[in-house]
């Protein structure tokens, strides 16, 4: 078995949680490729067995990687996914951040989750991406976005005026700090806290959240993720800020640009005792009474 691992960084407190993995794939005999940039960062403090190989692109993956482990917290599962792109490759998301709503699996459960991974005894879940499609080329090879797209001012600049077409039938325009189009996954991330609705991962659908709207009765609106989602922007600035989950590009308010899914899917490797409905009560104390 072949298995790629990708990770910004360690911290120092979690040198032990890293021997342990190598040491949990050592046991098995799996082949470990490490991201060449993170393996410079911790060979040199960990102790190691053997010899690793390394991969410094997505062109060095190919089918022959059975999955990729992603160390850290959800922006760095968010990194591996621009990393494995349409290649299918599963992703098994360790969190060693903070709440992991995509890098779901705990340190705690590494024992567990590699032993999934060695007998093929996790489920996969099929994630919906969002593709980004403009007049001008916008974050090259990786136009796509497993969380969310947005449209932003700039800095302290004033509102923009954000006019929204479904299928190119008009919708409404967003005078806002900007407007969010999220995936189910993305639907508990940055349009959540802009008072979005939290939406299944297999509802097919997208979430159209504003953010700081300044009509107080424009709310956030589900469509099909069969649409497309096209805008026009108006602003006192030349500018405006365009997002694909972490990454961002500065952009004329001329360009012309739309969402709409994504052609390819990405998996996400889980556990079979864990479900969407468990994580949720998990990470958001859904049924905790602090009171006692």
């Amino acid at each position: 078995m072949k298995i790629a691992i990708y990770s910004r960084g360690i911290e120092n407190n979690q040198h032990t949680d890293m021997e342990l993995l190598l040491k949990e794939l050592d046991a098995y005999k799996v082949e470990a490729v490490f991201f060449q940039d993170f393996f410079n960062k911790f060979y040199s403090t960990v102790n190691m067995k053997g010899k690793y190989s390394t991969f410094n692109s997505s062109e060095d993956l190919d089918d022959s990687f059975d999955s990729i482990i992603s160390l850290g917290g959800d922006g760095t599962l968010l990194d591996t996914v621009t990393l494995v792109r349409d290649k299918g490759i599963p992703i098994l998301g360790i969190n060693y951040g903070r709440l992991g709503f995509l890098a779901s699996i705990g340190r705690e459960e590494l024992h567990s989750a590699i032993q999934a991974l060695i007998n093929r005894t996790y489920v996969l879940d099929k994630r919906t991406l969002l593709h980004l499609d403009a007049d001008i080329p916008l974050f090259g090879e990786t136009p796509y976005a497993l969380n969310e797209f947005t449209l932003q001012k700039k800095d302290s600049s004033s509102m923009i005026k954000i006019h929204t077409y479904l299928n190119g039938e008009f919708l409404n325009t967003y005078w806002a700090d900007g407007l969010i189009v999220a995936t189910p996954t993305g639907s508990t991330g940055y349009s959540l806290s802009c008072n979005g609705p939290i939406v299944f991962p297999d509802s097919g659908s997208l979430v159209i959240t504003p953010v700081a709207p300044h009509n107080l009765n424009i709310r956030p609106i589900i469509v099909p993720d069969t649409t497309i989602v096209s805008f026009e922007v108006e602003g006192r600035t030349d500018e405006f800020l365009c997002t694909l989950d972490s990454r961002r590009a500065i952009v004329p308010k001329e360009v012309q640009i739309a969402v709409k899914k994504e052609k390819f899917y990405i998996n996400l490797i889980r556990l079979n005792e864990n479900n969407f409905l468990q994580t949720l009560r998990n990470k958001l104390s859904w049924g905790l009474d602090k009171r006692n």
